[in-house]
């Protein structure tokens, strides 16, 4: 048996083969970087914007209305043209100017790339600033995933990644998190279904306050989160 644990991916995988792949890149422990943020989370409980649980669903919410117009325009793109990455990234770039949201897209997408790079063998796309959305897009092509999938793992990494963030600022308990996340489902389903045929010229912020809190982070005083 060979020492090193890494497996060369062997190409587009069959459906089967999808779930335990979206399984894998879903899981907490692929290293994608996503934990460290909290999407403008953190500095809105501190400056009370959040202040019961009721709050915090609507915030989640809106953080996933957001994240699907704003982000999911790119992602598509990619999936279905990757030797287009480099204009969309440009273009992603382009419309992330909040610095900090900015600084998370390119760090987690960065992350991503890396981490495939090392895992599943598949080749450097070498974006310009390598933005989250669109190299999800490129990376869930080139490992067989279908866009509706690759779009589904976007916006459950989102959720995920708020409700977890909720848990460790002590605005929720580990079990009511869970719940929340299940409540958004059909939420995120009908997200899926308005932002399918969205392209870069759609993109749009749906949530300027939650844009404002996130690109206030860095001036807390102390912060748990790099977003």
């Amino acid at each position: 048996m060979a020492s090193d644990p890494l497996i060369a991916f062997p190409g587009k995988l069959p459906t089967a083969g999808n779930v335990w792949l979206l399984l894998q890149l879903a899981d907490s422990a692929f290293p994608s970087g996503g934990f460290v943020h909290s999407g403008g989370l953190e500095t809105a409980w501190q400056h009370g914007e959040i202040r019961n649980r009721n709050d915090l669903a609507s915030f989640v919410e809106s953080g996933l209305r957001q994240a699907a117009r704003a982000s999911l325009p790119f992602l598509h793109p990619a999936h279905q043209e990757p030797k287009e990455l480099p204009f969309i990234d440009r273009e992603c770039e382009a419309f992330i100017s909040n610095h900090v949201a900015n600084r998370a897209s390119r760090f987690q997408g960065r992350a991503l790339m890396a981490s495939s790079i090392r895992i599943f063998s598949i080749p450097d796309f070498a974006p310009p600033f390598g933005h989250f959305a669109p190299m999800l897009g490129a990376v869930g092509n080139c490992l067989g995933l279908e866009r509706g999938e690759t779009a589904r793992l976007f916006l459950f990494q989102q959720v995920r990644g708020y409700c977890s963030a909720a848990v460790r600022l002590g605005i929720v308990g580990p079990l009511e998190a869970q719940a929340l996340q299940g409540r958004m489902t059909p939420i995120l389903e009908t997200l899926m279904e308005e932002c399918f045929h969205l392209g870069i010229d759609d993109a749009c912020q749906t949530s300027p306050l939650l844009d404002l809190w996130q690109g206030t982070h860095d001036r807390l005083y102390s912060r748990l989160f790099q977003s």
